[in-house]
């Protein structure tokens, strides 16, 4: 569950970014974020895996709340459970496919006999099985980003669940 409560967000330099928000997403929703340039969305999205903490208000993700969290290693741990797919997708252009996939499961520490089962398995459900050794300079972007996706979701993360429920939030310095 991801949960903001009167979360505010200001920057030194360019103020506010986030103005009292709060919504709960439950395990299994999901939603869009929308809104105009400087709404706050990327905001939003860098308080939910920790990347930035409130100004004010609480921001919780799979019962860890962010006035809890102590040190970096903390927050690490913390994002092993949460699938992100980045803009930029963060693909590792040295790796394929299968090893970018493969990476998100070495880091949490799991068997190599599970590695490539699961590894394939994502990539299957992405439509990918027959590009597991292709790199990402050998992709286009729309493979790019599915291969990003199942990097996200490879390690059975808390956050994303699967979507049943669908409910817009939209992002609006404010409200």
């Amino acid at each position: 569950m991801i949960q903001f409560h009167n979360v505010s967000k200001e920057y030194p330099r360019t103020g506010r970014a986030l103005a009292e928000a709060t919504f709960r997403l439950h395990k299994g929703e999901f939603a869009f974020l929308t809104g105009p340039s400087g709404a706050g969305k990327s905001t939003i999205l860098r308080l939910a895996y920790f990347e930035e903490r409130p100004t004010s208000g609480e921001v919780r993700v799979s019962g860890v709340s962010s006035n809890e969290l102590r040190s970096r290693s903390d927050v690490a741990r913390l994002r092993r459970k949460i699938g992100i797919v980045f803009q930029d997708f963060r693909l590792l252009e040295d790796r394929t496919a299968e090893a970018n996939v493969a990476f998100a499961l070495e880091v949490i520490g799991t068997r190599r006999d599970q590695i490539a089962p699961r590894v394939n398995r994502a990539l299957s459900q992405v439509g990918l099985a027959s590009k597991l050794k292709a790199f990402p300079r050998e992709l286009s972007g729309g493979e790019q980003q599915r291969v990003a996706i199942a990097r996200a979701l490879v390690n059975d993360p808390v956050v994303p669940g699967r979507a049943r429920d669908t409910r817009r939030v939209s992002a609006d310095k404010g409200h």
